[in-house]
């Protein structure tokens, strides 16, 4: 059985049908949040950053969301395939014990351990990100506004469900309770610029810096009432910073230039997390013309254990059974190794007929 599905907008097929995929072709790459079902995408994060791309030397645009941030990062440190192996093994073997009873950790507790696990993975190397030659960092945040402006027990869920009406009646209308809020690679003065327009929501951008890099990725992994939010980040606009999938779920942007490589876990490209169970927000738009998208075979899925890819049901699931959950997921991430055998595959032999539509 296929476990890769590759697809593509009608622009880049194009591209592919006159010239295949080359690694100078592509100018952004995008991750999504999404949890633990970001580990199957760890074999090609290696094989991408670690080997493919090194055949070219275009600057590149690297957008990240939660753990879409978390890789994205990763894949500006040296020596980048040593440091996804890291990032697997950190995240997989993560563990937030439970005390009798208790059936899921704290926001307190989970913030407060996954803090620490950032701060040791990037310590020492953060100026390696900042610096990097080719790769421009991009991490989205999503900025608290007016009730959401600080964490607090009753104003939080209540601006959230504000939120959720707002959304589903007009997507940029969520703006007056969320916004935007991307820290990106410096550049001079300045930041790099985004590779997106930003007319479809509201966008702030704000450079990284030393001091507000863990801050910025911790906010960009804090699922609200999961983890607390990150208040205040240095260099940035005030306020409660919470999980960039919010507003930008699976990075559904309007990319301006060159070819957008996107390993992904699924074909949709939802827009905002509110727009989880909204089906008609699921469906390509022209935004998503330029981009080839690399995604796990439905069915193939079913081969992994428990017929899904990980996610983080599995915490409950399992609850204090850290073995059990690790040998799950250690499972799918090295089943994951056909998706780059097949893509490896393909770019050698790029047969057009093999891209589906996106």
């Amino acid at each position: 059985m296929q476990a890769l599905h590759i697809y593509a907008g009608p622009l880049a097929r194009q591209a592919i049908a006159k010239n295949g995929l080359q690694p100078g072709d592509i100018s952004t790459i995008p991750a999504a949040a999404g949890g633990p079902k970001g580990l199957l995408l760890g074999a090609l994060d290696r094989f991408i950053f670690g080997d493919w791309l090194t055949a070219s030397t275009q600057p590149i645009d690297l957008v990240g969301a939660s753990i879409g941030a978390w890789r994205m990062s990763t894949a500006c440190l040296n020596k980048p395939v040593a440091a996804f192996g890291r990032l697997e093994h950190d995240y997989i073997h993560q563990h937030y014990a439970l005390a009798p009873g208790q059936k899921r950790p704290s926001a307190a507790q989970v913030s407060e351990l996954f803090g620490e696990n950032l701060l040791a993975f990037y310590a020492g190397r953060v100026g390696e990100i900042l610096s990097h030659s080719r790769f421009r960092l991009h991490i989205v945040t999503s900025r608290g506004r007016h009730l959401l402006n600080t964490e607090h027990g009753l104003r939080t869920p209540l601006g959230y469900f504000g939120a959720y009406l707002t959304n589903v009646v007009r997507r940029k209308s969520m703006g007056a309770w969320l916004e935007r809020v991307v820290f990106s690679s410096p550049a001079g003065a300045h930041c790099a610029p985004l590779p997106y327009a930003t007319d479809d929501y509201r966008t702030r951008q704000v450079p990284l810096s030393e001091r507000n890099f863990n801050p910025a990725l911790q906010a960009s992994c804090s699922i609200p009432f999961v983890l607390r939010a990150v208040h205040n980040i240095p260099g940035a606009p005030p306020g409660a910073y919470w999980d960039g999938g919010i507003t930008d779920y699976h990075l559904h942007l309007n990319y301006q230039q060159g070819l957008v490589l996107y390993p992904h876990f699924q074909k949709s490209v939802v827009p905002g997390w509110l727009d989880k169970s909204l089906k008609w927000r699921h469906h390509a738009t022209h935004y998503l013309d330029k981009m080839v998208l690399l995604a796990p075979n439905p069915e193939w899925v079913k081969s992994l254990p428990n017929g899904k890819l990980p996610d983080r049901t599995d915490f409950t699931h399992y609850g204090n059974d850290l073995a059990a959950r690790v040998k799950a997921w250690n499972t799918a991430c090295s089943a994951s190794a056909q998706l780059v055998d097949e893509f490896a595959a393909w770019l050698d032999k790029p047969d057009p007929q093999r891209v589906q539509v996106l």
